[in-house]
């Protein structure tokens, strides 16, 4: 088939020849994949936009704001986090945010757009007496009519039932890299360790957020070998945050070198191409990217953003030029 001959609304009757796959629950091999990143670059993001026009508005972003409710002193030692207590990146230990505090975070962030409200936690896992007060969170920013997201680390069995029955509506555990990089990025928890809490979560009948970084100095083929074990999942996440390394100094991982921007936007394609329904976020990284990259990214079939001054600990476009950007592209919030 001749892409260049084929219209948009041709392409949306000929979705199976366009992707390789007619059902998006099928299973795509990590040479499939690595074939996808390989296309050329013009043709893999047309075949990415045609797929997202399929399954989204095609001018639609939804918007996410990330706030830390118990910030430093986490035990692991993954490779690009400031909060690991082990590393020196000036990041402190604080205490737990109050209710109060992250009711009128997500107060204001509603106020400026946000429809989803993620909480992240520096742990490991949490203790009962942290879920006690995540579920009080959670019940709060939902009362305010906002989607709600958590990021916890490791669930223990019936954690993730106590955050459903609270009204949790997405957690999010990222898998971070292939299988095979795994080992050369975190040594404190296992990947199995990372699929269980995943499977927890769809026990519960929460929705699954749950992606990767990129940049860490892994190859092309790693980068395929994540999007497989993402897509693969049975069913795939509803949301899928690409994360882009951001280089924190006093973490293993600073001093890499850096990913090149049509990489990274391959990799969104890629996401998009063999998880044709999922919500795909650009996360951490935007900072550093162009307004023409994340244009790119949005060619490529992202369509949601995390949106606010600071992600976590590092920072995060200001929301002025986030609205400009939007502006300029014609994009409208979702």
């Amino acid at each position: 088939m001749n892409l260049d001959s084929l219209t948009i609304s041709e392409t949306q009757n000929n979705s199976s020849s366009i992707t390789g796959k007619s059902d998006d629950s099928v299973y795509w091999s990590v040479a499939e994949i690595q074939s996808l990143l390989d296309t050329p670059f013009n043709d893999l993001i047309y075949r990415a936009q045609c797929i997202h026009r399929q399954h989204h508005d095609a001018n639609g972003v939804q918007l996410s704001t990330l706030i830390s409710v118990k910030t430093g002193g986490c035990p692991e030692d993954c490779g690009y986090c400031p909060q690991a207590a082990r590393y020196h990146t000036g990041v402190d230990n604080q205490d737990m945010l109050s209710l109060e505090e992250v009711v009128s975070a997500a107060a204001a962030a509603k106020a400026n757009g946000a429809s989803r409200f993620c909480m992240g936690a520096a742990w490991r896992g949490p203790k009962q007496r942290d879920m006690d007060k995540m579920t009080e969170m959670v019940r709060a920013v939902k009362s305010l009519g906002m989607e709600t997201c958590a990021t916890l680390g490791l669930l223990k069995p019936g954690q993730a039932q106590q955050l459903g029955d609270a009204g949790l509506d997405y957690y999010n555990h990222n898998l971070d890299t292939a299988p095979e990089f795994y080992e050369e990025i975190i040594t404190t928890r296992q990947y199995q360790d990372r699929l269980d809490t995943l499977q927890q979560v769809r026990n519960a009948g929460i929705n699954v957020c749950c992606g990767g970084i990129v940049g860490m100095g892994e190859t092309r083929l790693s980068r395929a070998g994540l999007i497989a074990q993402l897509a693969n999942l049975n069913p795939y996440p509803e949301s899928v945050p690409i994360n882009h390394l951001v280089q924190v100094q006093g973490t293993p991982l600073y001093g890499t070198a850096a990913l090149d921007p049509l990489e990274f936007v391959r990799t969104i394609a890629a996401a998009r191409i063999t998880m044709p329904k999922a919500m795909v976020r650009l996360s951490a990284g935007r900072q550093e990217m162009s307004d023409a990259v994340q244009a790119l990214c949005f060619l490529a079939g992202a369509n949601s953003i995390f949106y606010g001054d600071k992600l976590l600990t590092t920072g995060n476009p200001e929301s002025d030029r986030d609205r400009a950007l939007l502006d300029k592209l014609g994009l409208h919030t979702l």
